[in-house]
């Protein structure tokens, strides 16, 4: 919702600053050129042209400033945010700068930004209709989302439960797409793990073999020289009487032990000595067997070193081609190497073919799940078309009483919906509102069918309908009175009034029936130095109201009569708008 907008050196404003509230706001006065500069500088704000001759003459530049209020689940705060703007206690601050020289510059909550996100801004932010301006509701798209949040939940429950089957079959799509489009690579893949896992089973390797054939080749290679530096270390432990009179270590602690064993008893601490030796003693010998039965262990197989060499080839032959492989596909883990990582290629190949073997049912299971989803949507389809057509003669008729009270009595509107061949995001339906000006004129698009005095009437009776339904906050109309008069234009303040309690209203208005409705009266007036005239706006107080609307209905303000017509229209819009609340 508007707050306010200062504009500065704007054509032959000045320096303005405009307060809006909730409710309706009119904008009058006696000089045309202030009234369009003041929507001229709103247009600015929302991402419209610049134009170096709208910079107020001697000027440097030309400056907008806006004060908006959003709420911080909206989606212009989302994109202002995404853009790095600041929104602060709910306020977004918005700026256009024009140059003399035509260039222009705009902010957002403080931070530069294109143009363009302005403008994009602003479909969340306003809607302005105007004799002259592009009209968001002459989109199709805005027409088919209005006319969905005009027809309530009998589209809505039904377009919820379709938007969510129609992601799903996007969804299915893709994936159908991706598994049939590179069903060629697939092939290909799952042939290479089936050639990888065919050669791991027939060499058939087992989990740390490579590290224990490892140790066997090492012993048989040098079975000879282990065995006999075991023989030696046993003789010099242990000659057993093998070797006559040589000296082994066995025998040299027999003799040390059994000297000390000969006195042990006058000394504890000689006997001590003697236990040590005693132990030592008997360490010896056990290694003295263990080295003898190691020794007799040790075998020379020819044979057996040359299988273990093939063998020991193969698994190597596998470790190349498959155990980096593996390691590069790990999960984080500390890799595995070798045998272990070959085996670990082949855990993970199998789990792969399996999946690419999966294909084909794959897409028999997506295909046919697509099918359904077609089915189920079609028939949801159908059931948004009715209610959508339903609600479209509904609205037609609601619109041709808002137009035949606007003086427009034997205008009509029809709402077309059409259903196209696909299905789309929100249904198989095009909606197009068309416009007749009378009998016997056929219903055409909205920006050819009607004039710019009919457009603005239309879309205020398509606003007034869709009062509470649209998103937008904010409405401005520009001359939506021009043509109208007496009866027609009180039904104008009326309405304009109506749609007021659902949203912020800023009319540009000559009608003094359609400014008495005003909950804000803003008026456009005159400053003449003797040099220079420039306009400003005053926000006029009850009294300013009657002098505006005396002056409005007979152009003078001090006239007794016209005071007395002025209080009139202010009382019976009051009383009107109560009664309407």
């Amino acid at each position: 919702m508007l707050e306010e907008i200062r504009i500065r050196g704007l054509g032959v404003i000045d320096d303005a600053q405009l307060e809006f509230g909730p409710g309706l706001t009119v904008v009058t006065g006696e000089t045309g050129a202030g009234k369009t500069m003041v929507l001229t500088g709103l247009g600015l704000l929302m991402g419209g042209r610049a134009d170096a001759g709208a910079v107020r003459s001697g000027a440097e530049r030309a400056v907008v400033e806006g004060t908006v209020t959003v709420s911080d689940d909206s989606e212009v705060v989302a994109r202002a945010l995404d853009a790095g703007a600041d929104v602060e206690d709910g306020e977004l601050l918005l700026s256009r700068t024009v140059l003399a020289g035509g260039r222009s510059r705009a902010h957002v909550g403080g931070r530069s930004v294109p143009v363009s996100l302005l403008t994009e801004l602003a479909d969340g932010l306003v809607a302005v209709h105007g004799q002259s301006d592009q009209h968001r509701l002459l989109r199709p798209s805005t027409q088919l989302d209005a006319l969905d949040r005009y027809a309530g939940t009998a589209v809505t429950s039904q377009l919820e439960t379709y938007v969510d089957r129609y992601a799903r079959l996007r969804a299915v799509e893709a994936e159908l797409d991706e598994v049939t489009r590179s069903a060629r690579e697939r092939v290909h893949e799952a042939e290479l793990l089936r050639v990888g896992l065919s050669e791991i089973e027939d060499v058939d390797p087992q989990p740390g073999e490579d590290v224990a054939l490892q140790a066997e080749e090492e012993r048989l290679a040098h079975a000879d020289t282990l065995r006999t530096a075991a023989e030696t270390a046993h003789q010099s432990l242990s000659a057993d009487d093998i070797v006559a009179d040589q000296a082994d270590v066995a025998g040299l602690l027999a003799r040390a032990r059994n000297a000390l064993e000969a006195e042990r008893s006058h000394d504890e601490e000689l006997a001590s000595l003697a236990d040590r030796l005693a132990e030592a003693s008997y360490l010896i010998s056990d290694v003295a067997t263990d080295l003898a039965s190691y020794a007799s262990s040790i075998e020379t197989d020819p044979a057996r070193l040359a299988q273990i060499q093939d063998r020991r080839a193969a698994l190597a032959a596998l470790v190349r081609k498959y155990g980096d492989a593996a390691e590069e596909a790990g999960s984080g883990e500390v890799p595995a190497s070798g045998v272990d990582a070959v085996l670990e290629w082949a855990r993970r190949g199998s789990l792969r073919l399996l999946e690419l073997d999966g294909d084909d049912e794959r897409v028999a299971t997506l295909s046919k799940e697509k099918e359904a989803l077609l089915a189920e949507l079609g028939e949801l389809a159908a059931g948004i078309t009715a209610a959508r057509r339903d609600a479209a003669a509904r609205f037609a008729d609601d619109v041709g009483h808002e137009l035949a009270a606007l003086a427009m009595p034997h205008a009509r509107i029809v709402v077309d919906v059409r259903e196209r061949d696909t299905l789309g995001p929100t249904g198989a339906d095009e909606v197009e509102i068309l416009f007749s000006a009378h009998h016997g004129a056929a219903p055409r698009s909205l920006d050819k069918g009607a004039s710019g005095g009919e457009l603005s009437r239309l879309m205020l009776a398509i606003e007034v309908v869709f009062a509470g339904a649209d998103p937008v906050p904010t409405f401005v109309f520009d001359e939506v009175d021009a043509g109208v008069g007496g009866k027609a234009a009180v039904e104008v303040g009326r309405r304009l009034a109506r749609l007021a309690r659902h949203a912020q209203v800023l009319v540009v208005t000559h009608l003094p029936q359609v400014a008495a409705f005003a909950d804000h009266h803003l008026k456009v007036v005159k400053a003449d130095d003797g040099r220079v005239t420039s306009s400003g706006v005053d926000k006029l107080d009850d009294e300013g109201r009657v002098s505006e609307l005396s002056r409005m209905l007979a152009g003078l303000e001090d006239s007794a009569s016209a005071r007395a017509h002025a209080q009139e229209l202010l009382a019976t819009a009051a009383a009107s708008k109560e009664s309407a609340s």
